[in-house]
């Protein structure tokens, strides 16, 4: 305004109109920007998608994508999918019992193994599988820093069941102290008394003692780690089941994926496509007559 101010009347009116003009759409944009801040934050997830109101930030490698999470469960034998799910959860870590027990459900099994990778690792989901009958295999998220900074991490720590404590690798007994509650979950926190004095504190801890901490169903999590030593071939077993399915809807469905909005649409879509899936698979293990006769029947 000031450059403006020195020249022509003319010119400079013109300037000074287009620039009131840019500041007023910014301040009615800023307005606008505010209150969508304000339904923002009253959202339970802190997250407003302008697009699709259902749609929300995935938590994928790299930038986060707004849109929907679908959970499949495959059989191993003929790779068809015998349950989906989609939500709008931007993690995994939530959907093991859920989808395993779709599966039994729809297999009519009364025993089955459910395979899945690190991000569905959650101690409160492998239990419900434990306690519903359902035989899990999910590896554990590698989280703790100790081995990079060169420290003893827990798995260097052996639980002795029977006297309720931990052995460290200096041969240290580590007694139960106190109970505590995290998160809904009760955990029990367990040192020695000579870490002070410990010639390999060095190695262990930067604090006055290392502490354990166990949760009270940690013997379920600690079975399920030594079945999954007991089976090396498993996760590639995963590998080459449940992605088969996702990479040849992906094709089919094209690089823009779900074409419908809105959860009940997306749902309907994703279902659209697993039905063609699964008939196309059955296609392929009967043939089209002998699938023909099995549905008129």
């Amino acid at each position: 305004m000031d450059t403006a101010d020195q020249e022509e009347p003319t010119a400079a009116q013109a300037k000074t109109v287009r620039l009131e003009e840019k500041i007023a759409a910014l301040k009615k944009r800023l307005q606008e920007l505010n209150e969508l801040d304000v339904k923002m934050q009253a959202a339970p997830d802190k997250q407003l998608s302008l697009t699709d109101p259902d749609a929300r930030s995935m938590k994928t490698r790299g930038t986060g994508i707004v849109g929907y999470n679908v959970q499949t469960a495959v059989d191993t034998k003929h790779h068809l999918i015998v349950a989906h799910e989609v939500t709008n959860v931007g993690n995994d870590r939530s959907q093991l019992s859920t989808m395993a027990k779709q599966a039994r459900t729809a297999m009519g099994a009364q025993e089955i193994t459910v395979i899945a990778d690190r991000g569905y690792f959650k101690g409160e989901e492998i239990l419900a599988c434990h306690e519903a009958g359902i035989t899990a295999l999910v590896p554990k998220p590698l989280t703790s820093n100790n081995k990079a900074k060169g420290l003893f991490d827990k798995q260097d720590f052996r639980y002795v069941a029977d006297r309720d404590e931990y052995h460290c690798p200096a041969g240290q007994v580590l007694i139960k102290r106190y109970t505590s509650i995290e998160q809904g979950k009760t955990l029990y926190t367990y040192w020695s008394s000579v870490c002070k004095v410990c010639p390999l504190k060095e190695k262990c801890t930067t604090s006055t003692e290392r502490r354990v901490k166990r949760w009270e169903h940690e013997a379920v999590l600690e079975v399920m780690e030594t079945r999954l030593n007991d089976t090396p071939g498993a996760m590639q077993v995963r590998k080459q089941t449940v992605e088969h399915p996702f990479g040849t809807l992906k094709a089919w469905m094209g690089a823009t994926h779900f074409q419908m909005k809105t959860m009940d649409h997306v749902s309907t879509e994703m279902s659209v496509h697993v039905l063609a899936y699964n008939l196309k698979r059955v296609m392929k293990i009967l043939g089209i007559g002998p699938l023909m006769q099995a549905m008129n029947a």
